[in-house]
């Protein structure tokens, strides 16, 4: 039986429909027992903790500072963190002609775009795209299905270049304003993004297909590398069976560095299968540096100077920046309990939002990754895709991605990123001035929690964001 949920905590009564029998009320902390594993109970200052504040299951760290996402993993040995440390000097190295970058690229280092392992940024108005980027292609698919790259402008748009060169093109955001009301008669206002390209080195397709994209968190990926492809596929529901109106997909992409076809699971739509992958493609694609991987430039066969050449960066650079990302740690969940933050965990669940972000998934083994392995993590994903709406489309297909959908972005430490990167723009394309402007955007199967959202009061709509502030 469907019934109105009652909310005692803040002596709220909230009309949204839930499958339970009984009314839901706020969660009581967790007191952990004293047979639970001493090792997943304390802190670096030996307290016991709530295990629920453990977002990285034995890789979380407990660090709510501006460094909060570039720590590795406290489960690492000494072999393992030396090769973590090597990894972490060559994503903060910075690339110059002489060392390979080029002759096009959109900037000079990995760390440049992941500012402190963190989130980027759309630019103000009138400043450059340093931490985003877009994707290129016209209709159609590469030799492997993938995205079709763009005549002359390869499948990124890259707007810097070195000297003798010039950069493809530059470009430009300017916003309108999109206004609507909560069910309580209170207002807000979205921003909507408009893009346009200058300075082209050669006329657009007119039938190009972009699609912007800021850079995305780095900590945590090599526990999402670990779990398994049956536990992704288990949670797709393609046909909606279950008539909740959300549709979780698996894209399969080509991988290069395995020359097969596997479960994809990063980028934001779920495009990369590997984060050695994800490394070579972004060193290629974002550096203009050649790898075994990746032989070619992005410019190859548009321009003179962008010929094919001999790599210009060792593989085992590359495993080394992979193994980086795949061993950072994951910030701890904070304020548990806190009642506000309590309630706003309910309010999450009983609107829907975990029908698309799964708290718990658990690792299985990554080769040579042990610190990753058999981990119960807290990452709010289901790593599917999902169409998002009309509003948020790119209208860019990749591989079974369409132009509609995006991979559920994990919610682990957003509620840092105003701390770490000194912003709190959200959604693929930084669109979004706050969390409660990225709720909103969402559409498509996650209309149904968006209007829920909209007509909750506002105490309760204000513990949802203290509820995602405490990832």
């Amino acid at each position: 039986m469907r019934r109105p949920t009652v909310f005692g905590a803040l002596g709220l009564t909230l009309a949204v429909a839930t499958a339970c029998s009984e009314p839901i009320q706020p969660p009581k902390p967790i007191v952990p027992s004293d047979s639970a594993t001493p090792a997943t109970l304390s802190s670096t200052s030996g307290s016991r903790i709530n295990p629920d504040a453990l977002s990285g299951g034995a890789t979380t760290v407990f660090d709510a500072g501006p460094g909060a996402f570039g720590h590795p993993a406290p489960n690492l040995d000494q072999a393992a963190l030396a090769r973590h440390d090597a990894g972490d000097d060559a994503f903060g190295n910075i690339f110059d002609a002489s060392t390979g970058l080029g002759p096009l690229f959109n900037n000079n280092a990995c760390e440049a775009c992941h500012v402190g392992d963190g989130r980027g940024q759309p630019p103000a108005d009138g400043s450059t795209f340093n931490t985003m980027l877009f994707r290129a292609s016209i209709p159609g698919r590469d030799p492997h299905g993938g995205p079709n790259p763009a005549p002359l402008f390869g499948g990124q748009l890259q707007t810097f270049a070195i000297a003798g060169f010039g950069p493809e093109a530059s470009a430009q955001v300017t916003y309108t304003d999109s206004t609507g009301r909560f069910g309580d008669g209170s207002t807000y206002t979205l921003r909507v993004p408009h893009y346009s390209f200058q300075g082209l080195v050669g006329p657009l397709p007119g039938n190009l297909l972009t699609s912007p994209r800021v850079a995305p968190v780095n900590f945590g990926l090599g526990l999402l590398e670990a779990i398994p492809a049956s536990t992704i596929a288990s949670h797709a529901d393609p046909n909606d069976n279950n008539h909740d109106g959300i549709s979780g997909r698996i894209n399969i992409v080509y991988d290069v560095t395995v020359q097969n076809y596997i479960i994809g699971r990063f980028g934001w739509k779920a495009n990369v299968g590997t984060l050695l992958h994800q490394a070579a493609g972004a060193f290629n694609g974002d550096m203009g540096i050649t790898t075994s991987f990746f032989a070619s430039e992005n410019c190859d066969g548009e321009y003179p100077g962008c010929a094919s050449h001999p790599a210009e960066l060792s593989d085992q650079t590359v495993s080394d920046v992979a193994f980086y990302t795949e061993t950072l740690g994951v910030p701890a969940r904070r304020n548990l309990n806190d009642p506000q933050t309590n309630f706003g965990e309910v309010v999450f669940r009983n609107i829907g939002c975990d029908g698309c972000h799964l708290q718990t998934l658990r690792t299985g083994v990554l080769p040579g990754v042990p610190s990753v392995s058999n981990q119960v993590i807290h990452p709010y994903t289901d790593l599917l895709l999902h169409d998002m709406g009309a509003s948020l489309a790119d209208n860019r297909p990749d591989f079974l991605a369409s132009g509609r959908d995006f991979r559920t972005p994990p919610l682990w430490g957003i509620g840092l990123v105003q701390i770490v990167n000194g912003h709190t723009y959200f959604m693929h394309d930084g669109r979004a001035r706050n969390l409660q402007e990225a709720v909103l955007w969402h559409g498509g199967e996650a209309r149904n929690a968006r209007e829920r959202f909209k007509s909750l009061p506002a105490q309760a709509r204000n513990a949802l964001i203290a509820f995602l502030n405490s990832l």
